[in-house]
């Protein structure tokens, strides 16, 4: 019996002295943790600054497309009323192409 108290005692011991430690650990944990964070938040900030900087140049990309699309409509549009019988010549051509190759 005595041998199981002194067991007992040696293990009480031995936990006052792994508890300063482990206390020693989760404070560095933590500090380690705060750091990290600070850094992730930081990292966290320029992402999503990137994002907005290259979501407002894809708006903007996209109106300059659609801008010169609509640019080259009123460009073709006007060709087609200088020259009626050239656009309904260059339709027939692309139509009889197309449906050759549909054919094969």
């Amino acid at each position: 019996m005595s041998e199981i108290r002194n067991a007992a005692g040696n293990g009480e011991a031995n936990a006052d002295q792994v508890n300063p430690t482990t206390e020693r650990v989760a404070a560095l944990a933590h500090e380690t943790i705060d750091r990290v964070a600070k850094t992730v938040n930081a990292a966290e900030q320029g992402v999503r600054s990137a994002a907005v900087r290259t979501a407002e140049a894809a708006k903007r990309g996209q109106g300059q497309a659609v801008e010169a699309a609509g640019e080259d409509l009123r460009h073709v549009r006007a060709y087609i009323e200088r020259n009626p019988l050239t656009t309904a010549g260059i339709a027939f051509a692309v139509g009889v192409l197309l449906s050759t190759l549909i054919r094969r």
